[in-house]
């Protein structure tokens, strides 16, 4: 029997340390057989927002007894890795170098061939975790750092199709749920207030609605959310308030999406239209019910990777490194950290005031 490859991921591009081993069963499909994840929640929640200095600290405590708990529950002896796959970014810079240093003074030390992963590819690929998955597909990868549409054409090429100009979804979130006096990390928590609230309380705008193709924008929706907070009365205003937010990203969303649609088709022509949504944010209840029914009347199929694979984990960093191995795809162990990396190295930027569009 053919030995099938067996890949240890890292990841450490922000607030989790996380480690996981993946291989491949006798079809060829990827099998998970470990996937550790140490959130640093209570370490980053009384400054609201996550410290880079202290979640670099807690990475280096960490990882090797995280790498050692993920080879431990896998049931296989570090000695059978064949390749160590370790995020090399986007992400912050003093938390990437824990991971990406640790991958390959292991990788070094066993002699093993080493990958360098972007995240935002570990983002994209992860429905092929649980899911039939070809190329080209169309990608919306929603987070707390990224919003952008993508044309997936095959493993390392994309094609940017939108993106956002200013604050990205999960961010959006994060800061309307502070604004809402959420303790950190309350994005995930606006979609449970937004069930009592009403969400035709409040008219917030939707930037960029009318123009701009499929890229977007969240900077006027937050502003407008921190103008209407300040005049809050009781629970009732913030349960509405909330709901609101709730319902305009979805109409933001939808709205956009279509025009996604209509740009893939235009530049891929694909034989089958595939509608893949990942990053945190893609395990919003609201906006995966809303988005697949908008998948069944525009004839797409909608595959969202599992929610326990949203937000930021190292399977899908082995999971990139499986593909790659499979490809010789290899990094010299110099391979430097990334703080931004897109994965449309070709597409302008598009950030700040005074964007065209």
């Amino acid at each position: 029997m053919i030995k099938k490859p067996l890949i240890l991921g890292i990841e450490s591009s922000c607030d989790e340390t996380a480690a996981s081993l993946i291989t491949e069963n006798h079809d060829g499909k990827p099998k998970v057989l470990s996937n550790i994840i140490s959130s640093q929640i209570d370490i980053h929640k009384e400054f609201g927002g996550v410290v880079p200095e202290l979640a670099a600290r807690s990475h280096i405590e960490k990882i090797d007894w995280i790498v050692k708990k993920a080879i431990d529950e896998s049931g296989r002896k570090i000695e059978e890795i064949d390749a160590i796959a370790s995020t090399a970014g986007p992400g912050l810079i003093v938390c990437l170098s824990v991971g990406l240093s640790f991958g390959k003074a292991l990788a070094s030390s066993l002699n093993k061939p080493f990958i360098a992963v972007n995240h935002l590819e570990g983002h994209a690929l992860s429905p092929k975790i649980n899911s039939e998955l070809d190329y080209p597909y169309l990608l919306l990868l929603i987070s707390g750092g990224h919003s952008q549409f993508l044309s997936v054409k095959d493993l390392g090429k994309y094609k940017r199709l939108g993106t956002t100009i200013d604050d990205a979804l999960g961010e959006a979130f994060d800061k309307t749920a502070k604004l809402l006096g959420v303790e950190f990390p309350g994005g995930p928590q606006i979609e449970i207030l937004a069930k009592k609230g009403d969400p035709n309380k409040y008219d917030l705008p939707k930037p960029i609605f009318n123009k701009g193709g499929c890229n977007l924008s969240f900077a006027g929706l937050k502003t407008a959310v921190l103008r209407i907070s300040k005049d809050i009365k009781n629970e009732q205003d913030k349960f509405d308030l909330a709901a609101s937010f709730q319902r305009t990203i979805e109409e933001i969303l939808y709205k956009k999406t279509k025009l996604a649609f209509n740009e893939f088709e235009k530049q891929s022509n694909p034989v089958k239209k595939v509608f893949v949504v990942a990053g945190g944010v893609a395990a919003n209840k609201n906006i995966r019910s809303m988005l697949t029914k908008l998948c069944d009347e525009e004839d797409y199929e909608s595959i969202f990777p599992p929610k326990e694979l949203c937000g930021d984990n190292a399977a899908m960093i082995a999971l990139v490194g499986l593909e790659k191995y499979k490809l010789k795809q290899f990094n010299n162990l110099d391979y430097p950290a990334k703080p931004r990396w897109p994965l449309d190295e070709s597409a302008i930027f598009l950030k700040g005031a005074g964007v065209k569009l």
